[in-house]
């Protein structure tokens, strides 16, 4: 698909620009293309993983040994690993965003005004996305999918530790291309670690039209820096779970152990517990118990020391953490305003949870929680694009303008006006 990475050369500019103008004619391909070509390239693409996997396995082994070596820790590299379940998600959810349904052409709101005029609004693709990512290189097909879909070209820039897997993947990507006779410059993954690259990619607002940063806080905020060319984003998951005095124990139990462990180096894993003062007495210790089974440290507030003696001091920056570890802030709270309040102060906007059998207050929490996902009786762990039925997503962002929440593929289109007339002049 690329050129290899020591085809690239000094001149990291010069490839950069390259990979740019090569994209935007390519999009413009995309987009022209009809729905079922574009379908038939996921599919190939998904016959091609599945052909390729132990290449792709080979690969992966590659990219963990290296970072093992390099000391990353245990959730980097578990973002990084692929297994064979991973692998076979990766290729399903191409299928899922093959079947889903085209949001591209769609006209919606279409009305006769006064003048005899007809105007509506259609979706249409943002044209040349770039996507820089680390660790995980599933990241790969499912960013290089929803953006064919949604009839975009894409250029990716994955991180050095995961370089021998998205190169594999992006083999199987310029097969699915070929297949149904797009051109390969559609999907261009970046051949060269060099960061130099990402400086260029974020300032090339002649051939990038929107950028999706996927990573740490780190990486994000260095973007967020140099950035020339609109973004959607999110910075980071401080992503919260109030059992509420109303709460059937059994489900905050299972509520907040998922949204804990489930996988602890995720966005939408739970960073801090909130527990109603009328029912912690019995319900913290139980899930302490509970959560010291996984492994999961808990740091707290004085009342939460006081009544289970697992919880260790929290400091001012725990409410702010976001640990990717089996590590836990807990704090009891008088009500459901100090919880909310608590949010607000402390949320990344990512996700927060309620556990209540009260609906005024869980609707009371819907509505007042400033997040891109808000949730009642349900894990944080939820908040994907893959069970929210988008079929996979291009990151979560916490904005407000364009998309919030899951990115999928109506996240990777807008909208223009469109009017239809018989010869209508305006008096």
């Amino acid at each position: 698909m690329n050129a290899q990475t020591d085809a690239v050369g000094s001149d990291i500019k010069g490839y950069m620009r390259g990979l740019g103008e090569q994209a935007r004619q390519a999009g413009r391909d995309v987009a022209r293309a009809e729905t079922g070509v574009r379908n038939r390239a996921l599919e190939a693409t998904a016959d091609a993983i599945y052909a390729r996997r132990q290449q792709i396995k080979d690969a992966n082994d590659k990219d963990m040994e290296a970072g093992r070596s390099n000391g990353l820790d245990s959730a980097l590299l578990d973002r990084l690993q692929l297994t064979d379940a991973r692998m076979g998600a990766m290729a399903e959810g191409l299928r899922q965003i093959a079947a889903l349904p085209d949001p591209v052409g769609a006209i919606r709101d279409m009305s006769s005004r006064p003048s005899g005029i007809q105007v509506g609004r259609m979706r249409v693709p943002l044209g040349v996305v770039g996507i820089v990512y680390e660790s995980r290189p599933n990241v790969t097909a499912d960013a290089a999918a929803l953006c064919l879909k949604s009839g975009n070209a894409a250029i990716l820039r994955g991180g050095s530790e995961a370089i021998h897997s998205n190169q594999a993947i992006a083999a199987c990507i310029g097969e699915g291309l070929l297949v149904a006779g797009l051109p390969e410059t559609a999907v261009q993954v970046v051949a060269t670690t060099d960061r130099e690259a990402v400086g260029e990619l974020i300032t090339m607002d002649d051939y990038v039209d929107v950028l999706v940063p996927r990573g740490g806080k780190g990486l994000i905020t260095r973007i967020m820096e140099g950035a020339t060319v609109p973004m959607i984003k999110h910075l980071e998951g401080v992503c919260h779970v109030y059992l509420d005095s109303d709460a059937n124990p059994d489900k905050a139990q299972r509520v907040a152990i998922n949204a804990k462990t489930q996988r602890y180096g995720t966005c939408n894993t739970m960073e801090t517990l909130l527990i109603h003062e009328t029912v912690a007495p019995e319900l913290l210790p139980a899930v302490a118990d509970a959560l010291a089974e996984h492994g999961v440290s808990l740091r707290g507030c004085p009342v939460s020391r006081d009544l289970c003696a697992r919880v260790g001091e929290a400091s001012d920056a725990d409410w702010d953490s976001e640990y990717l570890a089996p590590e836990l802030a807990v704090r009891v709270v008088a009500d459901l305003d100090q919880a909310i309040e608590h949010i607000e102060a402390h949320s990344s906007r990512h996700t927060d949870a309620i556990v209540t059998e009260n609906w005024s207050k869980a609707q009371r929490f819907l509505r007042e929680v400033d997040s891109s996902s808000v949730m009642v009786n349900a894990s944080t762990r939820f908040a994907d694009g893959f069970e929210y039925g988008l079929g996979a997503e291009i990151g979560v962002s916490t904005d407000k303008l364009h998309a919030r929440g899951p990115v999928g593929l109506e996240g990777l289109t807008s909208e223009k006006f469109v009017v239809l007339g018989n010869g209508h002049i305006r008096e």
